[in-house]
């Protein structure tokens, strides 16, 4: 992807954050437990994280190039953030509609977060190979 894309992206996963988060704190709570208003709001938390990382490898992207490691870290980040926030939204979806325990989809979300770990490895090898 090109730098304007990752700064596209990171935009757009910012904004979902911002109302994601304000969902969380106000109409969630009428709907579950509290504890699972705080795995929500993890999950917003992660989002914008990498909200702000997808940013910086767009900004990266536009001065040093879109480098494999860079778009590596990009789609790291995409693909963590959907795995790991996405899988716990919707494990909070699942409890609010049925009620009920994790289920089978909470496997997800330590994948995702393998996939933040990666990226932040590639974010951190395409800037020292391109700052070298």
């Amino acid at each position: 992807m090109t730098g304007k894309l990752w700064l596209m992206v990171g935009s757009a996963f910012a904004g979902l954050g911002v109302a994601l988060g304000a969902f969380g704190a106000h109409g969630l709570k009428k709907l579950v437990a509290p504890e699972t208003v705080a795995t929500f709001q993890t999950g917003v938390q992660y989002q914008m994280y990498h909200a702000f990382a997808l940013l910086v490898v767009g900004l990266l992207a536009d001065r040093l190039g879109a480098a494999g490691q860079l778009n590596g870290a990009g789609w790291s980040f995409l693909i963590g953030t959907l795995l790991f926030s996405g899988s716990l939204y919707a494990l909070v979806a699942l409890k609010a509609a049925q009620k009920a325990g994790l289920g089978g989809i909470g496997i997800i979300t330590p994948i995702g977060g393998l996939f933040f770990i990666a990226g932040w490895i590639l974010l951190a090898l395409a800037i020292a190979k391109k700052m070298a």
